[in-house]
């Protein structure tokens, strides 16, 4: 295969890595971005999938933020590539601070008192997945399920991060859209005027080598 990778990853690696980029989040920021502005659609289109990639980055759909970024792109009229690569604004480092913030937010939008560290959040995020599997398995184990505790879940966590997640999600995607909306455009006018300017020398090239004429020829310099 052409891109098959040389040096085949451990598992072990592919976690790190998820975590912790080889070359560091800036450098894996400085790709992305790299790769939003040179994505070939109009800019209003692209930065409406920004918007939407950052916006699913705040709600708790942990394992559907693609499909949920795709969808909402989608309905949006936004580039889809585009939403997909914003959701990288939701990594290990902001994650903590998103969560933590969308529960407490949450729980003082729906009047509860409540303040939950990031740990306790992601580990009832963790627990959750794990009873979610147990009950949907219960059927061919012969074990009970037990849905109250995810009931309790979606009440204590998950509804809260979800409500808390919404305006601070269109906060921050409409900066982020009204930041690489400008870029975005100032990007392509540059590299458009570069191959205009490519291409004009290309053929000024062309014509002047149509126009000289061949050694020898009757109208050359020095002809009799």
């Amino acid at each position: 295969m052409v891109f098959k990778r040389r040096d085949k990853r451990s598992w072990g690696r592919v976690i790190l890595e998820s975590l912790w980029p080889r070359g560091g989040w800036a450098r894996a920021a400085s790709y992305v971005n790299h790769r939003l502005r040179r994505l070939p659609d109009a800019p209003h289109r692209i930065a409406r999938g920004i918007f939407a990639g950052v916006f699913i980055s705040f709600t708790p759909l942990f394992g559907f933020h693609f499909l949920g970024a795709a969808g909402l792109a989608w309905i949006m009229r936004g580039n889809i590539l585009a939403s997909l690569m914003a959701t990288f604004f939701g990594n290990p480092i902001t994650f903590p601070f998103i969560a933590a913030f969308g529960v407490e937010f949450g729980n003082w939008i729906l009047g509860r008192p409540g303040e939950m560290p990031a740990l306790e959040i992601f580990t009832a995020f963790g627990q959750a997945g794990n009873e979610l599997w147990h009950n949907l398995a219960s059927p061919f184990s012969g074990e009970p399920a037990h849905w109250d505790r995810l009931f309790r879940f979606v009440r204590s966590v998950w509804y809260p991060y979800l409500v808390g997640g919404i305006l601070p999600g269109i906060v921050a995607g409409g900066i982020c859209f009204y930041i690489s909306l400008p870029v975005i455009i100032a990007y392509q006018n540059r590299r458009k005027k570069k191959l205009r300017e490519r291409l004009e020398k290309r053929l000024a090239a062309i014509e002047a080598k149509s126009t000289t004429p061949a050694p020898g020829a009757d109208d050359a310099p020095g002809a009799p």
